[in-house]
């Protein structure tokens, strides 16, 4: 059976005054700029929002979650202590079953109701022998003692964060040596149909264009961000799901469900009805299928990494090799001849 027995198994991490991978705890000549990109307040808000309209059913969040655990299953290493941060709660612990050889599992989210939701759908997962235990805290400070746990796993969540390398090093530091990192964050060309139809939109009704949906990370950046957190054996993969909506409405109430909606600190709190009509216009005029149906194009990065450890494997030391190329060209490079 499933032991919420959340006091106990958090004790050990949260209860001693050790080091916490907190962003003061990281090096000054890491951390990233102060900018402040997303108002983190509101997006507590909308995943309040989102526990309430969250569909257990979804083929998106569900396949990303199954595939980002699917690569627990290529490592022969079991992690019996995991943090799950944020993002796809939920859909995460309905997928972890069996994999990892996972224990004891740490769940946290910003958002309290998140957190709950999580907590009461513990009761369907009875059968299995994983001890949950639950969490409020922020990804970009970290409430958790350094290297303390086996697995640090984020789907959809890290995305959100101001400082993403800072809460990448952070998830690092918690990790014990030889520890794994997995996470899944939306990437650049996550709605980009609906990108252009609200710059068009507002070129044509307002004469400018505002921000209205959030930046993202490139799929170029994300080995430079693994490296950078400290990370070693860094691994990328991208996927691209399109889902199709019968309208511009149902796509941004999928969007609300997730708690993906416009969080930016210079966004415009008031968008206009015309504006809003026009968005939707464009999109169905350049995108609509012959059934009627408009595509929405979600950009899903996969990162692995591991906190370093001696028996991983490491590069020779340049200059270290016995061989050059031009001995290799001479023996058989003319065996094509």
């Amino acid at each position: 059976m499933s032991r919420l027995n959340g006091n106990l198994l958090l004790r050990s991490f949260l209860r001693r005054r050790r080091t916490f991978c907190t962003a003061e705890n990281i090096d000054t000549n890491l951390q990233s700029s102060k900018v402040q990109i997303f108002d983190r307040h509101l997006k507590r808000k909308q995943r309040d929002r989102a526990a309430w309209l969250i569909n257990r059913k979804d083929s998106l969040v569900n396949t990303v979650a199954d595939n980002l655990l699917d690569r627990l299953e290529d490592v022969k290493k079991t992690f019996p202590t995991t943090l799950c941060l944020g993002g796809s709660l939920e859909a995460i612990r309905r997928s972890v079953r069996g994999r990892g050889g996972i224990e004891k599992l740490i769940m946290m989210d910003s958002s309290h109701d998140m957190v709950k939701l999580c907590k009461d759908s513990e009761k369907d997962l009875s059968s299995d022998s994983i001890e949950t235990s639950f969490l409020v805290g922020d990804e970009e400070f970290l409430p958790i003692q350094a290297s303390c746990v086996d697995l640090v796993i984020s789907c959809l969540g890290l995305h959100w964060t101001n400082d993403l390398p800072g809460a990448m090093i952070q998830s690092r530091l918690a990790l014990k040596p030889d520890g794994l990192f997995l996470a899944a964050i939306f990437g650049g060309e996550t709605l980009k149909e609906l990108r252009i139809a609200c710059t068009i939109a507002h070129m044509e009704r307002e004469g400018g264009v505002s921000p209205r949906i959030s930046p993202l990370a490139q799929v170029r950046d994300a080995g430079n961000l693994l490296t950078r957190a400290g990370f070693t054996l860094p691994g990328v993969d991208v996927d691209e799901y399109e889902v199709r909506y019968n309208s511009a409405l149902e796509l941004i109430e999928h969007l609300r469900a997730m708690g993906e909606t416009n969080a930016l600190v210079n966004r415009i709190k008031l968008l206009k009805r015309d504006t809003a009509v026009a968005t939707a216009a464009v999109y169905e005029s350049m995108f609509a299928a012959e059934d009627g149906t408009i595509p929405a194009t979600f950009q899903v990065i996969y990162m692995t990494g591991w906190k370093e450890h001696e028996s991983q494997q490491k590069a020779k030391r340049r200059g270290s090799a016995t061989v050059s190329f031009k001995d290799i060209q001479k023996e058989f490079g003319h065996t094509n001849n």
